[in-house]
């Protein structure tokens, strides 16, 4: 357990002390994940003038809630181990006592420790600008956020590093990601809440993974109606389901894995 401990206490120094390094990028990589701010905007004028189901009040909370969630589960890992199986970096690290996923899990976890403060600077500044949409989560509901949000970036992750397991078959593995995130940007939640779809398509989304990477959260957060038991199992249900993938997808591309590049 020691020496578990200290295995991930230095993978997550080392991998803070390389974000940190970066700062400036840092922030970029916070406002390239402002769309929701954006997206607000368009949602309380539109809620001004028809008939959502939401008040403007609502929409700004939700999609506030958005941005905090997509800090948090931001993944990039497929581009990362592309990179390493084309070029061969993988092959030193397959000679390591430890899976090389954990490399790239400290890496994202240090990440999101370094990108924090200046996510809380951008929130603090929109609730200076707009003072109403303030509002004090229950602990229940912070409980239940965390738990979810946490879920909904294992789901993330383990969802991009098994499309990232086709390095092994082919040199753009992002490809697959590419295509996937256009299903992730329509029906996650990240361009509009939910409960704005038509009761068929909503039911029909419920049984993907993408309501559960965003919009779960976020409702949780701001109080919208959701079914807890449902979202939670269908998070642990789909993370169990892709890392059994990822897993096979594993083994057979060790076989294949040829250290071109090294």
């Amino acid at each position: 357990m020691k020496k578990t401990i200290r295995k991930a206490w230095t993978l997550l120094t080392v991998y803070y002390a390389y974000m940190v390094e970066y700062r400036a990028e840092l922030i970029l990589w916070v406002l390239s994940g402002s769309l929701p701010i954006i997206l607000m905007g368009a949602w309380i004028k539109a809620a001004q003038g028809g008939s959502f189901g939401l008040a403007p009040v609502d929409f700004a909370r939700y999609f506030l809630t958005v941005f905090v969630v997509r800090q948090i589960s931001v993944v990039w890992v497929i581009w990362e181990f592309e990179r390493e199986v084309v070029e061969g970096k993988l092959s030193p690290k397959l000679l390591q006592p430890l899976d090389p996923v954990w490399h790239h899990v400290a890496s994202h976890l240090s990440e999101r420790v370094a990108r924090i403060p200046f996510a809380i600077l951008l929130i603090g500044l929109f609730f200076i600008l707009y003072p109403q949409a303030l509002w004090f989560p229950s602990f229940s509901q912070l409980l239940l956020f965390t738990v979810a949000v946490t879920l909904a970036f294992v789901l993330r992750f383990v969802i991009q590093y098994t499309f990232a397991m086709f390095a092994f078959w082919t040199e753009r593995a992002n490809a697959i990601e590419n295509f996937w995130f256009l299903f992730y940007l329509f029906l996650s939640g990240l361009i509009a809440p939910l409960d704005v779809f038509p009761e068929p398509v909503k039911a029909i989304v419920l049984f993907t993974p993408f309501p559960y990477l965003i919009d779960f959260p976020a409702s949780l957060l701001v109080g919208l109606p959701v079914d807890v038991v449902r979202g939670f199992l269908s998070l642990l249900t789909w993370i169990f389901i892709f890392w059994a993938v990822n897993r096979l997808l594993w083994r057979a591309g060790l076989k294949k894995y040829s250290g071109m590049g090294a």
